[in-house]
């Protein structure tokens, strides 16, 4: 019906004109951005699963750094027991020389003066070498092993070791060696656990170095104020420092128990007692929960004089380079391990990167048949249109 009022042929193709306009939009958006799913009313059900694969690539990607950043943390602490493997070896050298009969006491002593140092310097390394603050070589110091993540719920745990002076036998003072104080009390499943309530008693430890007392005391603890296991050590070390120099306290895992307990390790030389000064009389609270497990003290090691120590520090500084051996030797497997598992999650990341791309890239063929597709509506809808609007100027015509 030829009309003036409605024109029933523009509106419908202004329709259709406007659906080929909108999938052309799309399609431009589409490559433009490279990503067939640009916003959930794409494809929702696609959406989620792409958000998911995403989450679980950036774990495994960041899982694939951690095992790297193990890598690096045990490649410092191997390097630092190539160093300590040298001193040793120099050990066994003097050790050796020292054991024959053609150097005079002055000539030995001169050799036990570097035996000394060696041993001190093996020491220092121990204690100070760290990565991110993590000492791997001393086990004294915060928790006994190392746990890398390697994916949101995969981990592989480094154990410590302890190179010290104390570890190794390398005792150079008569009577030297390690006493410890071990709570046996059960339930420290977090080093943040309450382990004392205070009545304004004070922690005491007293090293008997040379025969002399070295008296240790903490702050008074409060009255009816708890204590956390952390806490303790903080006051016992602040403490140690200043009386000995040295942290006397750690907080220790033990991994077959699964718990927390305080050790205090004596550096000194002789025995090692552990008082606490109840203020409220009540001095087996505590101590009732200590076990003493004292470690053998042993002679001195002394390659100097007549000669007669050195077969003995030959033995010593041999069974201090296994044992060294066997802890170099695990962190060489476990830099191994930590390599395989970084092929494995690069892997898995690569493949979850490929199924990602398959539900979320755009398929630019598809979509470029598609473009091509609809410019020639859009552009056919356009033309029509036109012809639609001019319809009405046939039946005015109709009324000149």
């Amino acid at each position: 019906m030829l009309a003036i009022k409605n024109n029933i042929m523009a509106g419908n193709a202004a329709r259709h004109l406007g659906t080929a306009y909108d999938s052309l939009a799309r399609s431009v958006e589409r490559l433009a951005s490279g990503l067939r799913i640009n916003s959930a009313k794409d494809d929702a059900a696609g959406l989620a699963v792409r958000e998911l694969i995403r989450a679980d690539i950036a774990v495994l990607q960041q899982g694939a750094r951690n095992g790297q950043d193990g890598i690096s943390m045990l490649q410092t602490m191997e390097g630092a027991m190539g160093v300590i493997d040298e001193n040793l070896i120099r050990m066994k050298e003097l050790a050796e020389q020292a054991a024959t009969g053609s150097y005079s006491t002055g000539q030995r002593d001169i050799m036990q003066a570097e035996f000394a140092e060696m041993a001190d310097e093996i020491d220092r390394i121990a204690k100070s070498t760290s990565f991110n603050g993590i000492t791997m070589l001393d086990d004294t110091t915060g928790a006994a092993t190392v746990t890398i993540h390697v994916g949101s719920t995969t981990t592989i745990t480094l154990d410590k070791v302890d190179m010290t002076k104390a570890a190794t036998g390398l005792n150079l003072e008569s009577g030297g060696g390690t006493y410890e104080q071990v709570v046996s009390k059960a339930g420290f499943a977090s080093a943040d656990d309450v382990m004392i309530t205070g009545d304004g008693g004070t922690f005491q430890i007293t090293f008997d170095a040379l025969g002399e007392n070295v008296d240790i005391e903490t702050a008074a603890f409060a009255n009816g104020t708890t204590y956390t296991l952390n806490e303790v050590v903080t006051a016992i070390n602040a403490a140690s420092q200043t009386a000995a120099g040295y942290n006397a306290a750690s907080a220790v895992y033990t991994t077959s128990s699964g718990q927390w307990n305080l050790k205090i390790v004596n550096e000194l030389v002789g025995d090692v007692t552990v008082l606490f000064d109840d203020a409220n009389n009540q001095a087996g609270m505590l101590l009732a929960n200590f076990t003493p497990t004292n470690g053998s003290a042993g002679g001195a090691l002394d390659i100097g004089g007549d000669g007669s120590g050195a077969a003995a520090a030959l033995v010593t500084v041999t069974a201090a380079i296994e044992s060294k051996d066997t802890a170099r030797a695990s962190f060489g497997y476990k830099m191994n391990r930590l390599e395989s598992t970084i092929s494995i999650l690069d892997i898995q990341s690569e493949n979850l990167m490929s199924a990602e791309s398959r539900i979320s890239d755009v398929d630019v063929a598809t979509e470029m048949a598609t473009l091509t597709r609809t410019q020639v509506l859009a552009q056919a809808g356009i033309a029509m249109l036109a012809q639609a609007n001019a319809m009405p100027q046939m039946a005015l015509t109709l009324l000149r």
